[in-house]
């Protein structure tokens, strides 16, 4: 008899069980605790029984009904408001799906490889800088977190594994260190709710990242990763796998951590990476939001590649609209590719934010960077932007200037600050006639140009593009 009944629940319950797998659900970069972009539309989707009707509602004050498609899928958009919360978003169709402990604020994706992987904890013999102190000072109801898990896949993917986390010791020494430090430096000086997202894997390369159309129409030559068997370093895999399911989640903008993976092919990536950029920007349909990285920090193993890839990355900041790029020769570490200083990275990129996206008034964010060159007799004269007050070795000595002469072949040369800061002045005993200086041209450096901020200025030539470029 008990065995009988156990069947006849089983049966009545089981239509019951699968009907619910396929009721109303939010997308999977929802959930509990998230924070939304305040003050503009934002996009909500999610999933339900094909052509049914599912009306959005956020306890902010809004709400909107939509239909499914005809495979189950369905799109919103709602109005979002001032900075606040917890507030709390549904989801009515043919179920039900509720998320509470929302707030709005500000979103950013934090993207890269291991330099923005780094956990705030450090990793495997490699630690950051400060990390138990800020770790136990990390609870912030106002700072919450969402992480990507590593997904590669040959196919855009819908959906991502992640929850988002409230800022504790315990969720705060999980999540990217950079990130952290940026979304950190955000919430206090706004004063309102940061969400961060972020998707990283190490040692990956920027055509990983980007989508395959993409891909098959500007560089052919990443064409032969479709026919083999993938890894993380596959062109588009990522893209697919870990940012593809984040579209079109309204963000304010995105920061970036990455280059090593790329660094024997400079020119490709002073082509590459804009075409990511703009990938993101034209999938995300939000215009041309703010992008800003990191330029690879000086290491001893890399090699002249590493110096060229930052060139890349330097002609990317100037030429790409919207974009801004953080120096970071004066915190490297010689033998570690990871440099232990994270929390000074992130709060730099923190400076481009709060001054061209908040509006935030006299604060720098920029190093300087290379404007002009004048050559009298035997010496160089350069000049700056970025450096209103003028140029300043920090009381350093000014180190890793060459110079070239008629023949182009570079030569160490002396540097000195003249004109009150305004003018650099680079000159060698040997150069009798010299025509460009270059500075910070090896792998590892320890900068010593900055502007009046303390910002350094970035390795530089003064040679046109096509040359400093070339392979």
């Amino acid at each position: 008899m008990k065995n009988t009944m156990l069947k006849y629940l089983l049966f009545i319950c089981l239509p019951i069980t699968l009907g619910l797998e396929a009721q109303t659900k939010f997308a999977s970069v929802f959930g509990d605790h998230m924070v939304l972009q305040r003050n503009t539309n934002i996009k909500v989707w999610g999933t339900d029984a094909p052509n049914t009707t599912v009306k959005i509602t956020a306890s902010w004050g809004v709400s909107k009904s939509v239909i499914t498609d005809a495979k189950g899928k369905w799109y919103g958009t709602l109005k979002t408001t001032k900075a606040g919360g917890p507030y709390v978003l549904e989801a009515k169709g043919s179920g039900n799906a509720e998320l509470n402990d929302i707030l709005l604020g500000e979103v950013w994706l934090c993207g890269g490889q291991s330099n923005m992987a780094m956990k705030l904890k450090g990793g495997p013999g490699q630690h950051i800088e400060g990390s138990n102190d800020i770790i136990l000072n990390s609870t912030n109801s106002n700072l919450r977190f969402f992480t990507v898990n590593k997904a590669v896949s040959e196919t855009p993917l819908n959906s991502c594994v992640g929850e988002w986390q409230v800022s504790r010791p315990k969720t705060a020494a999980e999540f990217s260190a950079v990130g952290y430090a940026f979304g950190l430096r955000l919430q206090k000086y706004l004063g309102v709710p940061v969400g961060l997202i972020s998707s990283n894997v190490g040692g990956t390369p920027a055509q990983a990242w980007t989508s395959k159309e993409v891909i098959v129409s500007e560089f052919p030559e990443f064409k032969k990763d479709f026919s083999k068997e993938i890894n993380t370093k596959s062109a588009t895999v990522l893209y697919n796998g870990m940012i593809k399911p984040l579209i079109p989640f309204t963000l304010k903008g995105a920061i970036w951590y990455q280059g090593e993976a790329n660094r024997w092919n400079a020119e490709q990536y002073s082509r590459l990476f804009p075409a990511m950029i703009k990938n993101w920007r034209t999938q995300w349909n939000q215009g041309d939001f703010p992008f800003y990285f990191v330029q690879l920090a000086p290491y001893i193993h890399g090699k002249e590649g590493w110096v060229k890839l930052q060139q890349a990355q330097l002609k990317t900041m100037l030429t790409v609209k919207n974009s801004g790029m953080v120096v970071i020769n004066d915190i490297g570490a010689k033998t570690r590719i990871h440099p232990p200083k994270k929390k000074e990275v992130g709060e730099r990129l923190a400076l481009w934010a709060l001054a061209k996206d908040y509006e935030v008034e006299g604060i720098a964010y920029s190093g300087p960077t290379f404007k002009s060159i004048k050559i009298e007799k035997n010496k160089a004269f350069i000049r700056f932007e970025e450096a209103p007050l003028g140029i300043t070795s920090l009381e350093k000595e000014l180190t890793n200037f060459e110079i070239s002469d008629e023949n182009g072949k570079y030569h160490p040369a002396k540097a000195k600050i003249i004109e009150k800061g305004m003018a650099l002045q680079v000159w060698s005993d040997n150069v009798l006639h010299p025509k460009h200086v270059r500075y910070a041209w090896k792998s590892y450096v320890e900068g010593s140009l900055f502007n009046t901020a303390g910002l350094p200025a970035s390795s530089f030539c003064t040679e046109n593009w096509d040359v400093i470029l070339k392979q």
